[in-house]
């Protein structure tokens, strides 16, 4: 890990508002008017990876429970563009929420002190009323769901308000941000079926298996700073383990999966081949976490942020085995 008196000040470009883990030539730095990029880089738009993280389990879920009752509609359509919007405005909000309660935290971290608060691009007051913009907006697009997906859609406004603090009275914070990350595939299932069912609650668990998977690789990136000034992880507890632990996540993500194939194939006596290509989608992202744990170097700063961000194909490859096994 950089020490904070390391880090190279000329990559964050202080004098423009970067931010120093950002996507280097992405949009919202080139392209974006120069009043919305400290809100932007609030909601981390220069850094999409969160997005595709918060949305894939979305997609999965609606995907599912296409296999379920094998049916397909027009609506269907507005849920997977709807989870789409709602992913970008929900995870700009969650954020946006986590900036600021870790605001004095942010600071003492190389890699988070360019941040737009920390930095003074945006005061705590603006932080706010942005939060909020960006959650009204996400709650016109809950409120054309049916009754019981809004439920789900509220209730999971608490994993989200709890996950900041979680780091600072759990070694499992990864857990927490499991639980929020993930609901999506709850609400996208009951978004189409019209209630919630087991195979969607088993993927659940699958993508909190998932989100112990790749954020404790991402946490590994900080482990210095945050023993420094007290703040847990995975990453942190599991120390030279960690291997071990990714691995344990890694089959367990999978077998989970599995299990939530079989449970919505099984239970509409779908035929085996829609069973054999489904499964094939947990195999598939098996193989990709596999790779990155024969790449994952604790100590390769760059390494570990390549295989986080690798972690949006590793969640597209069941989707497009579900998408294919609806298709057959």
């Amino acid at each position: 890990m950089t020490a904070p008196d390391q880090m190279p000040e000329a990559k964050i470009a202080p004098q423009q508002g970067q931010v120093a883990d950002a996507v280097r030539g992405n949009w919202v730095d080139r392209l974006a008017p120069p009043a919305t990029r400290p809100y932007l880089r609030l909601s981390r738009a220069d850094r999409p990876i969160g997005t595709w993280l918060l949305l894939l389990p979305c997609w999965w879920g609606l995907a599912l429970a296409i296999l379920y009752d094998g049916q397909a509609g027009l609506f269907d359509a507005w849920i997977f563009a709807g989870c789409a919007l709602g992913a970008f405005l929900m995870r700009g909000a969650g954020c946006t929420w986590n900036d600021i309660t870790d605001r004095e935290i942010d600071g003492s971290v190389a890699r988070t002190r360019s941040r737009p608060i920390p930095s003074g691009q945006v005061s705590v007051r603006q932080a706010v009323a942005w939060m909020v913009a960006q959650a009204l907006v996400a709650l016109c697009i809950l409120l054309s769901f049916n009754m019981a997906a809004i439920v789900l859609g509220i209730i999971a406004l608490l994993p989200v308000a709890v996950y900041p603090f979680a780091k600072r009275f759990t070694w499992w914070p990864q857990v927490f941000l499991g639980l929020a990350f993930n609901w999506g595939a709850l609400l996208a299932w009951t978004a189409h079926t019209g209630s919630l069912g087991w195979p969607a609650v088993i993927l659940y668990l699958a993508g909190i298996a998932w989100t112990l998977f790749y954020d404790t690789i991402y946490a590994h990136q900080d482990t210095e700073d945050d023993a420094l000034i007290g703040v847990k992880s995975t990453a942190r507890l599991f120390g030279d383990a960690s291997p071990a632990w990714l691995t344990a996540f890694m089959f367990g993500c999978t077998a989970l999966m599995v299990l939530a194939v079989l449970a919505a194939t099984r239970a509409v006596g779908a035929d085996m081949l829609t069973t054999v290509i489904a499964v094939l989608g947990p195999l598939a992202m098996l193989a990709h976490m596999r790779w990155q744990m024969s790449r994952f170097d604790p100590a390769d700063m760059g390494g570990l942020l390549r295989l986080f961000r690798s972690n949006r194909d590793a969640g597209l490859l069941p989707l497009l085995f579900f998408a294919c096994a609806a298709l057959v």
